[in-house]
């Protein structure tokens, strides 16, 4: 039998209906992994806004000075690694004792010199202006050389400044450069001049 007329109608094949969009979705661009140097300015920083509200009285960033600066230094001093002897120790100035003592750990010059320098960077780029920045204050560098001193005779090693490489160039590089280019000069002006005796006499000292 024929099927019934107002039926309705058979559904469309699977290769007539809209097939989805099958392009991939666009990839997102990977974040940048940060440096060691900005995840570490980022932990010291971090470390810094903890230590204001539980400091006796609580600061804020903007009543923040040097002398506060300062007292951040000592108070990590707690966590320091590196043994520094005091004046009565034996072992005074010795870079290699033979034996332990009861000297205090406290933070090497160096750690400290570079924390410094990224809580520096870190106060400005958090909005903070330079002539206001507590971290660059005269008082924080005094302290800084003073840590210096007093930890390179404690334990017998000096700090010493990099020197900066300095270009030299020798008198004699001059002298030949500059004959060379009056040389060519004098030969410019002589062959303009048709050779008529100009010449060209130079004198360095």
């Amino acid at each position: 039998m024929e099927a019934a007329s107002g039926g309705e109608p058979p559904p469309p094949p699977p290769s007539a209906l809209p097939q989805p969009n099958s392009s991939p979705p666009p990839t997102p661009t990977p974040t940048p992994t940060p440096s060691r140097y900005e995840s570490q300015k980022r932990r010291d920083w971090n470390t810094f806004q903890q230590y204001l509200p539980n400091h006796k009285p609580p600061l804020t960033l903007a009543r923040c000075s040097g002398a506060h600066v300062i007292e951040f230094l000592k108070y990590l001093d707690q966590f320091g690694k590196t043994k520094v002897h005091v004046t009565g120790c034996p072992y005074f100035g010795h870079p290699n004792p033979p034996s332990p003592c009861a000297c205090p750990l406290k933070q090497a010059w160096g750690s400290l010199d570079a924390l410094i320098g990224r809580l520096r960077a870190a106060f400005e780029e958090n909005g903070g202006k330079q002539e206001s920045n507590p971290f660059g204050t005269k008082a924080v560098r005094i302290y800084l050389r003073e840590v210096r001193e007093g930890q390179a005779k404690a334990r017998g090693i000096p700090y010493e400044k990099k020197k900066r490489k300095r270009s030299t160039v020798t008198t004699a590089t001059i002298v030949s450069t500059a004959a060379a280019v009056i040389t060519g000069e004098a030969g410019a002006i002589d062959g303009n001049t048709n050779r008529t005796g100009v010449s060209v006499t130079a004198e360095i000292v």
